[in-house]
């Protein structure tokens, strides 16, 4: 309630709330498992689409009524050799995580609260973590598209993102470039292949792999060149400010690819319930 008194407009309120070890409200609140659990403690599919669903609703309402509009999820990559993403993921295969998946985004719809699915073209499949460290994936196009990126097709397929967080990982041998800064990887194949026209967020720019942009301002920058919408940066006060410093002389002169970017994050606010109905249920 304070930071959207003093923010004095309109503003979307997010957090990272996947469940597992990625939940950052605990007391008070359902212990949502990992989503990697899900099939672990089911027997059938029934219940395991039963499960997921749950985990959906349970995790928008609460949010829901602390006026929290969204949480960053789903995780929508394989779970495979990633030190990061791990039991994060559904499953070790594109059909169950997708499918998983799916539940979940309808628990999520269920309180009306936007989905967003991360990350883009897929964590799972490079070892290093993206916090510390800058993975480069080195399986060629086919591969990736066929083991990752199916995932993320088959949802944007059934409309159920809302928005989607690009991986801060080079695939080099796509681009030279981290798929969250590549407008080879969010124009021509999240926008045009895919066909996916909801919100870009960056993933946030305080972690190591986005370093490769250079500072928060560039680093900003580049993501928005690139095709975000939206930028993160969650863990260094000094580095959002210097974004919110840098980037405001480009925004002096709105252009037609900014009003386009604004109204895809706009969009967003079709997904979350009027603020006097925020947090009554």
């Amino acid at each position: 309630q304070d930071i959207r008194r003093f923010a004095k407009k309109p503003i979307l309120i997010a957090v990272d709330h996947e469940g597992g070890r990625v939940q950052r409200f605990r007391e008070g609140f359902t212990a949502i498992p990992a989503m990697g659990e899900i099939l672990r403690q089911s027997e059938h599919q029934d219940e395991s689409a039963a499960y997921a669903k749950a985990c959906g609703l349970a995790l928008a309402y609460e949010l829901k009524t602390l006026d929290i509009d969204f949480s960053f999820a789903p995780v929508l990559d394989i779970n495979g050799v990633s030190q990061v993403i791990g039991n994060r993921a559904f499953a070790d295969n594109a059909d169950d995580v997708i499918r998983l998946a799916t539940h979940l985004i309808q628990g999520l719809k269920a309180v009306n609260m936007p989905a967003i699915g991360k990350h883009f073209p897929g964590h799972g499949s490079v070892a290093p973590d993206s916090h510390v460290a800058l993975p480069v994936d080195e399986r060629e196009f086919d591969e990736i598209q066929r083991t990752d990126m199916v995932v993320f097709k088959r949802v944007i397929e059934r409309a159920m993102l809302d928005g989607v967080m690009p991986a801060h990982v080079i695939y080099n041998q796509v681009c030279d470039k981290p798929a969250g800064f590549s407008p080879k990887w969010l124009q021509e194949v999240l926008k045009g292949d895919l066909g996916f026209n909801g919100a870009v967020f960056s993933d946030d720019l305080s972690m190591h792999g986005a370093s490769v942009a250079g500072g928060y301002v560039e680093r900003a920058e580049a993501a928005l060149d690139a095709g975000c919408d939206m930028v993160l940066a969650c863990n260094n006060p000094k580095g959002a400010e210097s974004i919110l410093d840098g980037i405001a002389p480009r925004y002096a002169n709105v252009s037609n690819d900014d009003e386009v970017r604004q109204e895809r994050v706009m969009a967003l606010y079709g997904r979350v319930l009027p603020a006097g109905l925020r947090g009554k249920y």
